[in-house]
């Protein structure tokens, strides 16, 4: 089975590339994520790397996870390796850049979130629609707040709406638009980083982000729980996603 991730290392192995291959959807799902997180485990401990850049192929970064794998059957096993994932890439002291372009949905934006510099595509649009569906998204309902205060967080996972990447900008979300993202991110890495001691790289990451991963951390096992043994057990919930795959409109008994 083809992987679905391309891994590869440039810049005299300085810069670990890590490219979503299965266009056009490029779905965080169960393989997605296995390959991700394999991938990190086998190259972030390298003393000589000096970043990460994640980034996709096709005109889309990422459509999110698999609604099928949130069904009840599923969900817990999903959930679990998503976010392992993502705490993986929240506590990396590799700087971790992405680049995204196209639509950047779900499971998809909350993998960009665990980044550490985003670089986006001007008419990208980024969103966490999951509410649309009857249930809500975990790992961004802990690193939105981190990233643009509860506020515009709330507002984002409440009303499922898509932002543009320059509103991306403009809150915190990321930290620049380019038409190329893909091209920011590696001049930026050639201007920054490169050039830098990839040791005290590492240090001075762990030192910025030292308490945002420990939050993180601490929110992310609660919020699991939550979902998997509060929100699941409700009507809205399963009829949300059941309507999603039989392409009907869901019909809410607020319970």
């Amino acid at each position: 089975m083809t992987s679905p991730l391309k891994v590869w290392r440039e810049a005299d192995g300085r810069l670990l590339r890590l490219r979503l291959a299965r266009p056009k959807a490029n779905l965080v799902d169960a393989p997605m994520i296995a390959a991700l997180d394999r991938a990190l485990a086998e190259h972030l401990d390298h003393p000589d790397l000096g970043a990460v850049l994640l980034d996709a192929e096709g005109p889309h970064f990422s459509f999110g996870a698999s609604v099928e794998e949130h069904m009840p059957d599923q969900c817990a096993a999903m959930l679990h390796a998503l976010h392992a994932l993502v705490l993986r890439m929240v506590e990396s002291r590799v700087p971790l850049l992405a680049a995204v372009q196209g639509q950047c949905l779900g499971g998809g934006l909350e993998v960009a979130l665990a980044c550490h510099l985003m670089f986006v595509a001007p008419d990208a649009k980024l969103g966490q629609p999951e509410m649309k569906l009857g249930v809500f998204a975990p790992a961004a309902s802990c690193l939105l707040p981190e990233l643009v205060g509860p506020t515009r967080a709330l507002d984002l996972l409440v009303s499922g709406r898509t932002i543009a990447g320059n509103e991306a900008v403009a809150m915190g979300l990321a930290l620049a638009t380019a038409a190329d993202p893909e091209g920011a991110a590696l001049a930026y890495f050639a201007e920054h980083l490169a050039p830098k001691s990839a040791s005290s790289l590492r240090f001075a990451v762990t030192a910025a982000r030292f308490d945002h991963a420990q939050r993180v951390r601490a929110k992310i096992e609660a919020v699991e729980r939550m979902y998997l043994n509060e929100l699941m057990k409700t009507h809205d919930a399963v009829e949300g996603l059941t309507a999603f795959i039989e392409k009907r409109a869901a019909q809410w008994q607020h319970h």
